[in-house]
């Protein structure tokens, strides 16, 4: 048994802090000794897993990953884990100093239950749910040590891993002078190196919707959203195009619903047309994506409160989030073609903008009654939708933080779907299954309908004619009136715009869901032969 002075030495809170180090990881690997060599010896952290004990009494059961490293250490790892403290919970780690000198930091991680599973209560697959929370808050630690590079456990699952550690060290800090010391994780050792590149990807789909969401928006305005995205798809593959049409455009196709939205504001709206060409059939039906893109929403003359009025600049969510999946489909050379559209501008109040009772006309002719110019997102998504029939799509996924409503009905825990396809539906769960980025169906009833063609000047009125009554219901209702095609759905994602704490492997902000859904779901429907 080691001395408890050694075991105060080894374990967390026991050292100071070590000084900012810049580098990448050295090497791939523990040496053969548990000394390590002066030349491989750098500033690494290691981040092991461990199963929750099926008895108290039980020795820790490691990862495989774990073992190894524990049989290199001659135990000492089991050791001190045993009489460190309780039996490590799920989420929660033990850190630990100089058992090898190529890892002088190493964080034993929580992994509940072994093979847990879906978990058909929750709708995820908590094996994979675990793993990114285990290894997200066990990057954090080594950040917070100021450990340049940390090597990944893939715990049996190294896309999860990998998705933990770049989704748990992800922070918007563009702005700041002072900012948190950067991470590089890598994959420990040589199983699942694939399935780690893939999580990598996906991750960075995500953070690059959280950035675009966080962003101010004198920063991400129309005209610049769309060029960060032309630079991403640029930058990953050659099949893509990408059209940034301007104000001239929008009016030639007669989108008069997006423009009543955009003419309150100085900035020029933008309309952002993406194609992805995966397929090696050119002329194969694509999957359209179209996502709501105001850039801010201040509510225009029917203004909202001032209070937390700033969040809104991350009212082009569904934007951000169904364009990062494109980035993220073309970057994994998904083989399936993809459209995107994203109608984007702002919606401000002017002597110029649209008031409570003006009466638009949508693409497809049909009226619409603005009751309220704070209801402007389906107004964008209107023209965008007729616009999307043009391409013989075989499913059409638009995604907009389009209600509050929603926020109230179902939180963060979900995005609500509403969809007139089962088939659609069944690929947009099951996808979330496995992301843990959950989404949950919502009725698209005919009741809801009739609260919104129930207009006096107009064919629709923007908003129901019971006030807030069903509110993300009678919004998907309206929607419903610019959708002809078999194969629709609408995720409102409102209620998963932000993260305080609910998603342990995402830092408080903006949280770029369901990005992973989204290209999780195009993955699958890429393998899915069924025709349009």
């Amino acid at each position: 048994m080691l001395l408890p002075l050694l075991l105060r030495r080894l374990v967390h809170g026991s050292l100071s802090r070590a000084p900012p180090f810049a580098c990448c990881c050295p090497g791939r690997g523990p040496s053969s000794s548990p000394r390590g060599s002066s030349s491989s010896a750098g500033r690494k952290g290691l981040i092991l897993g461990v199963y929750a004990k099926e008895k108290e009494e039980a020795v820790p059961q490691f990862t495989n990953a774990g073992e190894s490293f524990d049989r290199l250490v001659s135990g000492k790892l089991t050791e001190l884990l045993s009489i460190s403290g309780p039996s490590l919970k799920k989420g929660k780690t033990r850190l630990f100093h100089g058992l090898h000198q190529d890892f002088p930091s190493i964080v034993v991680v929580g992994l509940g239950k072994k093979a847990a599973g879906v978990n058909d209560q929750e709708n995820w697959n908590e094996d994979k749910e675990n793993i990114r929370t285990a290894v997200a808050v066990g990057c954090r630690q080594v950040q917070d040590l100021e450990v340049p590079c940390v090597e990944v456990d893939p715990c049996g699952d190294a896309q999860s891993a990998a998705e933990g550690a770049v989704l748990g060290l992800y922070e918007y800090n563009e702005l700041k002078q002072k900012k948190k010391p950067v991470v590089t994780a890598q994959l420990h050792g040589s199983d699942g190196k694939e399935a780690w590149q893939k999580g990598v990807m996906f991750a960075e789909g995500q953070n690059l919707a959280r950035y675009l969401m966080e962003a101010p928006a004198n920063y991400i305005t129309p005209m610049k959203f769309a060029e960060v995205i032309e630079q991403k798809l640029r930058s990953v593959n050659s099949n893509v195009k990408v059209h940034i049409r301007s104000k001239a455009w929008i009016e030639e196709q007669q989108m008069g619903a997006f423009l009543s939205v955009a003419k309150g504001s100085d900035e020029p709206p933008v309309f952002l047309e993406i194609h992805y060409s995966g397929s090696a059939n050119a002329s194969d039906s694509p999957l359209v994506f179209v996502g709501k893109g105001v850039t801010f929403d201040s509510g225009g003359i029917s203004l909202k409160p001032s209070s937390g009025m700033d969040a809104m600049r991350a009212d082009m969510g569904g934007a951000a989030t169904v364009c990062s999946a494109i980035v993220t489909a073309a970057t994994l050379n998904l083989p399936l073609n993809i459209i995107g559209l994203a109608p984007l501008c702002e919606n401000m109040p002017s002597s110029r903008a649209s008031k409570p009772g003006d009466v638009v006309r949508a693409k497809n002719g049909k009226t619409i009654q603005v009751d309220n110019t704070d209801a402007e997102g389906r107004l964008l998504l209107a023209d965008a939708l007729c616009y999307a029939h043009n391409f013989n799509a075989r499913a059409i996924v638009n995604a907009a933080t389009l209600t509050g409503a929603m926020d109230v009905a179902l939180g963060s825990a979900a995005t609500g779907v509403f969809t007139n396809s089962s088939w659609l539906w069944t690929h947009l769960y099951e996808a979330s299954i496995l992301t843990g980025d959950r989404v949950w169906r919502m009725p698209l009833f005919e009741h809801y309908t009739k609260q919104v063609t129930d207009c006096p000047l107009a064919d629709l009125s923007n908003v129901g004619k019971y006030s807030r009554a069903g509110g993300a219901c009678t919004a998907a209702a309206f929607l419903k009136e610019f959708v002809t095609a078999a194969n629709w759905a609408h995720l409102d994602i409102a209620g998963v715009m932000s993260n305080k704490d609910e998603v342990p492997y995402l830092r408080k902000g903006m949280a770029g869901r369901p990005t992973r859904t989204l290209v999780e779901f195009a993955t699958r429907l890429s393998q899915d032969q069924r025709s349009v």
